[in-house]
Formats: C-alpha cells, structure tokens, sequence
C-alpha cells in the first residue's frame, strides 16, 4: 500500500499541535485548538454538518470491515425521528484475527507517528464538528450547542490530552540507550540496549448512551496512540456519533499506509449482549467503559485478561455552609442542576444545608429558605420554554423518566418536575429538575438502601439534605463518597476552617472539589489539558480522564540488550 500521507507531511501539518498538547498538561493552562462556537466552522458550516447528517439518516453505513455476516440499527432520537442507520453486524472471529493483523506495522511506526495520526483523525473529526454535532445530539438527547460544544470540541480536547499523555509516557524511557560499567584495570562492561513501547494487544471501547464522544475518546485515543488495535462498541441508542469516528479513523490508517483495521466498529442485534461476549475474549486487553454500576463491577471481576479502565456512577454532593454571594450561588447551583436535565455523571444530587441554615451576603438564611430559593433560581432559569429547552435537552431514554416520576414520591417535593414542550421537536420528552427534601439525621450502620439519597438517582432529581450542622455535613460527605464514590464535590463557605475540613475529605477520599463557585465555571463542568475527571480513587470511577495512570499500562516496555 502506497501511503497518501506520509510522515513527514503528517509531522508538517501536526508537530506543532502535539507541542502545544504537551505544553498544555505539563502547565494545565487553559487551552484548546477545537473551537466551541458553531460559527467558528465557516459561514456554510452550520448548513453543510446538517446536510451531511440528514445524508446519513436511513442509509446503510458502510465500514469495509472483514466479517461482515448482517446488518443491524434500531437508533430512536430522544427528540422522536428514528435515524433509520443500519451498521455492519461482524463475525468476531473474523474481525479480531483481521484487527491484529495490522499491530506490527502500528507498532513499529514508534509513539511520534501514531500521535500524529491520531491527531490527523481528531483535525478531520474537528471539521466535521457540525454534523458529529447532530449525531451526538440525536442519539443522547443533548441540546444541539451542548452536543456541538461538549460532544464536539470538548470531546476532540479530550482525545488529543490522551495522545498527549500516551506520548509522553512513551518517550519517557529513551528509545536506546548506551551502557557502560567499569571494571578497574580491566575493559569495561559495555551493552547496546534498546527499549521498545509494545501494545498489550485489541482494545475493547464500551461506548456510554450520555456522551458516546466526550466519554469514548479518551479511551480510544489512549489505546490507539499506545499501539493497541481499538474494536468500538457503541451503545444500541447511541451508535452513530462512535461509527462517524470509526470511518474517519479508518481512512486517515489507509491513507498513512496502516491496516485500516486497527479500528473497527462492533454494533449489537437486538438483546445479542455483545459487551459481555467480548469482554471475555482473549484477545481482548484493554477495557474502556462508562455507564451502571452493575456492568463496571462485572468487567473488573470477569474480565480478568483484561486491562479495564471504569466511570460508573457516584453520588456528588455539594455542602453548603454559608456564602459572600448568594445570588451568585443560587445562580450557580440552579444552573449545574437543570443543564443537560441532570443527566451528567457530574450533576449535583445531594446539597447538604444546616437546619438551622446559613450565613449569607444576603442575612442568614433558614433551610427551608435555601431550598425555596434554589428552587426560585431553577424555575426563573427555566421559565421560558424555548431557553429551557435549550438547556435541558431531552431525557435519553424512557428509564430516566420513571426514575423521575418514581422520585417524587421519596419526600417532601420542594420544586416539582414540569413538562416542557420543545419548540422545534414536539415529541422530544423534556422536564425540569425535581427537588425533593430530605433528612440527613439518620446514623452510620442503617441500611443505605432505606436512604433515598445515598443512592445514585441518575436523571434531573436533587435531594435537599437538611443536616444537623455543618459538620455532620462533613461527615455525611465522607461517607458518602467513601461507600458511593463521587465525580464531582462542591461546597460553598466562607470559613477556613470548614473549606479545610470539605479539603481534608475530599483529599482522603479521592474526589474532585470546587469551591465556591458563583460565576461561570460550574461544578459538573471540567476542562481537558486542567481538570481531572474523576479521580479512580472512590467507587465512582477506577481511572481519571485523564493522567499518566490512564495511559501509561496501555502498553509495557520490552528491552533488548546486546553486548558492544
């Protein structure tokens, strides 16, 4: 195969970006070359991304892949319209033995060229930003800015800080080294030896329904640019956004002279349960997933020849003791709760508030006070459909909704969910954040199981935890995050010694803390090349997006040494 795409034009055309990668998580600057702003792609952009998707609705998605035995799809957008997409449905005895065929040329090309091929994959991904956006957009229910900005640009910053990361763990041990120990009078002992990064064989990708971009690239990426064969497979309601990933993938491997199967795309039949059957193949190595608890824990027990990398799920917590701005932190809190209807595994569930309330810029303020204003904030934030839409986009899928309708009924109902009707998708099922109130007095010992919010309740549901005192918050936060893992902590005061004691925790029990945030920067926000998402130090998570721990046992070193 003759290479369109050699490695000196990649190098002309991309060096410079994985300079400035690597420069940007030595430093953790803020940084990105992946635009937010839809108007950043070109004046045809906007119409061209949506043309492109429209294209891709009801057609058969082409891949090339060996093994191809049938075809499959069944995506429903949360906003109504069936896309109609089907994907190659592949023998996986014959598409893993296809998809090593192609490691030894990927390794031998060494970590400088794999980075920049990912990068060519991630620079067509990124001007494609429009019609990825749609795809994310119609297959998790997220507004079309937020898929354009968080399933788009974001996730594009997410997978160049794994190729940054796979290449700097890569070149930490020099490529060849010389070696000469002396003896005295006589000759010293001299060796010639050389160290190899070597991939530990197929990557298995288990894409999430929420955020099939922002969740899988890192994965993908990490395993990729370390060498490793990467097999996507999609969520069934989310597969489109991950198979566009797939091709451009592919392409860019033809195009520089590499199998294109080092990535290939694994889609379900309906109830075939495929993750499973995958997850215990052999010449599966590496696992990358998001999504339930239940199926995280069974991969690490199950898939025991396997490299598995887990975000489940967590209970984020907020402890609110006293603020300088309280409008600032109504605002805040209102808006970290309904973005994205609360379907983030970042979203604030439990704001943990004294019963005797809170010291405020405003007056001191009683529990029942801080609950009705929070729900104030929400519902004036909300209260026009049209900008309410925007914000909460759609729930993803109908198990969110009874999980919503099922919560109202587990207290004191502080803000009721309301239907919103979508201006430009009647049928999309869009709703406001539940408030639900909630006592925080129970003991250490009673069944968590009898405690509401002492389980995730994913989807736009919020518990108003009245505590006894600030520390009992303290210490409902420890347990909280120690028994059920958190992504994300927050807390609002305006005493050292209670932001020591919010610290101390969170530094002991490995969770990711904001303090009092008021303006812009939210809590279920974070940013790639600065924030580390998740810690893999609680139940929550066993790996962080993304450190030199996500990708550095993505391949082994393997020395040769020779005498001189």
């Amino acid at each position: 195969m003759t290479a369109q795409l050699s490695v000196q034009k990649l190098a002309e055309t991309r060096r410079a970006t994985l300079d400035e990668a690597l420069d940007a998580i030595r430093t953790r600057a803020y940084w990105s070359p992946h635009p937010e702003h839809p108007k950043a792609y070109g004046e045809t952009g906007p119409a061209d991304g949506l043309a492109a998707f429209e294209a891709l609705r009801g057609s058969r998605f082409e891949l090339g892949q060996p093994g191809t035995d049938g075809w499959t799809g069944a995506e429903t957008s949360p906003y109504g319209p069936a896309l109609g997409v089907e994907y190659p449905h592949s023998d996986v005895d014959e598409l893993l033995p296809a998809m090593r065929a192609g490691m030894r040329a990927w390794r031998e090309a060494g970590p400088e060229t794999r980075a920049l091929v990912c990068l060519e994959i991630l620079a067509r991904i990124s001007a494609r930003t429009h019609e990825f956006a749609h795809a994310v957009m119609h297959t998790s229910g997220q507004a079309f800015v937020m898929a354009l900005q968080a399933g788009g640009a974001n996730a594009q910053d997410r997978g160049l800080e794994a190729v940054a990361y796979a290449y700097a763990e890569q070149t930490r041990t020099p490529a060849a080294a010389p070696w000469s120990k002396p003896q005295g009078k006589r000759d010293p002992l001299e060796m010639r030896k050389t160290f190899t990064a070597v991939p530990r064989g197929i990557a298995l990708l288990v894409g999430c329904n929420t955020f099939p971009t922002w969740n899988g690239y890192p994965g993908l990426f990490a395993s990729l640019a370390t060498g490793n064969p990467v097999l996507v497979k999609p969520h069934p309601r989310a597969v489109l956004p991950l198979a566009m990933t797939v091709r451009v993938a592919r392409e860019v491997l033809a195009e520089a002279g590499f199998d294109a199967n080092l990535v290939a795309l694994a889609v379900d039949r309906p109830g075939e349960g495929l993750a499973k059957v995958l997850a215990l193949r052999p010449e599966v190595r590496i696992i990358d997933y998001t999504g339930s608890t239940a199926f995280g824990d069974w991969l690490e027990e199950h898939a025991r020849q396997a490299q598995v990398y887990t975000e489940k799920a967590g209970v984020n917590t907020v402890v609110v003791d006293s603020t300088d701005d309280y409008r600032g932190m109504l605002g805040n809190l209102a808006f970290s709760l309904s973005l994205y209807s609360g379907q983030m595994c970042t979203t604030p569930q439990n704001l943990l508030i004294p019963r005797d309330g809170i010291g405020t810029d405003a007056g001191h303020k009683t529990y029942d006070e801080v609950v009705a204003d929070i729900a104030g904030a929400v519902d004036k934030l909300l209260g026009d459909d049209a900008r309410a839409s925007a914000l909460l986009g759609a729930l993803v899928n109908p198990d969110v909704k009874a999980r919503l309708e099922a919560a109202a009924e587990l207290g004191e109902v502080a803000l009721a969910s309301r239907e919103v009707v979508h201006p430009e998708f009647p049928d999309a099922v869009v709703r406001t954040p539940l408030i639900v109130k909630a006592d925080g007095s129970h003991k250490d010992g009673q069944d968590t199981g009898e405690v509401p919010y002492l389980a995730e309740c994913f989807g736009p549901v919020s518990f108003a935890v009245a505590v006894d005192s600030t520390g009992d918050a303290v210490e409902l936060l420890r347990r909280t995050v120690r028994e059920k893992g958190a992504m994300t902590v927050g807390a609002y005061t305006t005493s050292a010694d209670v932001e020591a004691a919010v610290e101390d925790v969170c530094l002991e029990e490995s969770a990711q803390l904001s303090l009092n945030l008021t303006g812009g920067v939210y809590v279920n926000q974070t940013a790639a090349f600065s924030d580390f998402h998740g810690s893999g130090g609680n139940p929550a998570a066993n790996a962080a997006l993304c450190d030199a721990a996500f990708v550095a046992n993505r391949f082994r070193t393997v020395e040769v040494r020779r005498p001189v």
